[in-house]
């Protein structure tokens, strides 16, 4: 990181979230999310923001929950002169939160970026969670850089170029797995797929290939 890079960003955040509903709203739940980003240093004038909508089937066995989001984050359109690049700052890995997708957010760090989510989660005892995630990853902005270069290269006039022509990245699918052993010990696994769109075939000049990628983590509390 070059030293000073971020010196004059000032990053504005909003965050509600709905408190347990009554009656026929019971089963529902609602985030929001929000962020402008200024930097008079740089001329940037950037934003951020995520939506959520839950619904647990509470009398179904294993109380499935869906859950539908959307995320954007600015990115700089190549024909003004401003910044409009959204700086994700410190980054959020989790996709239940802020990250875009499950492989592909290790490449598309939340910048000049946006992603339709869908969750379905069961738990089949109070012990055990899977929870299945699917994204539909797209870029915001087209001929502008994807995270802060990606995808820059040069073409075959010699000119450098950013970002993807079309705007479709990814899609990804994540399965994971949570058990509680005991009150102290914790297991997580996971299994994920990143499928790439026609915005990353057109870069690499023919078909990609899917990223797949596996994990098992165990959390021990003393």
């Amino acid at each position: 990181m070059t030293p000073g890079a971020r010196e004059g960003t000032r990053t504005l955040g909003l965050y509600a979230r709905t408190n347990r509903f009554e009656g026929a709203m019971a089963n529902w739940s609602f985030t929001g999310e929000a962020a402008l980003q200024r930097n008079d240093r740089i001329d940037q004038d950037a934003w951020a923001g995520r939506v959520t909508a839950g619904y647990t089937f509470a009398n179904m066995p294993w109380a499935p929950n869906v859950t539908l989001g959307y995320q954007s984050f600015s990115g700089d359109d190549p024909a003004t002169a401003q910044l409009e690049r959204y700086d994700p700052l410190y980054y959020q890995g989790s996709p239940s939160a802020w990250a875009t997708g499950s492989k592909s957010a290790s490449t598309f760090i939340n910048s000049n970026v946006n992603a339709l989510t869908l969750a379905l989660r069961v738990q089949p005892t109070r012990q055990d969670t899977w929870t299945l995630r699917y994204a539909h990853i797209r870029a915001n902005e087209l001929n502008s850089p994807v995270q802060f270069g990606q995808a820059t290269r040069v073409d075959l006039n010699g000119n450098v170029v950013s970002g993807v022509t079309d705007g479709h990245l990814a899609d990804d699918l994540f399965l994971e797995y949570s058990r509680i052993i005991n009150r102290n010990t914790f297991l997580t696994a996971g299994v994920s797929v990143s499928f790439p769109g026609a915005g990353i075939d057109t870069v690499t000049g023919g078909s990609a290939d899917p990223w797949t990628g596996g994990f098992v983590n165990v959390v021990v509390n003393f």
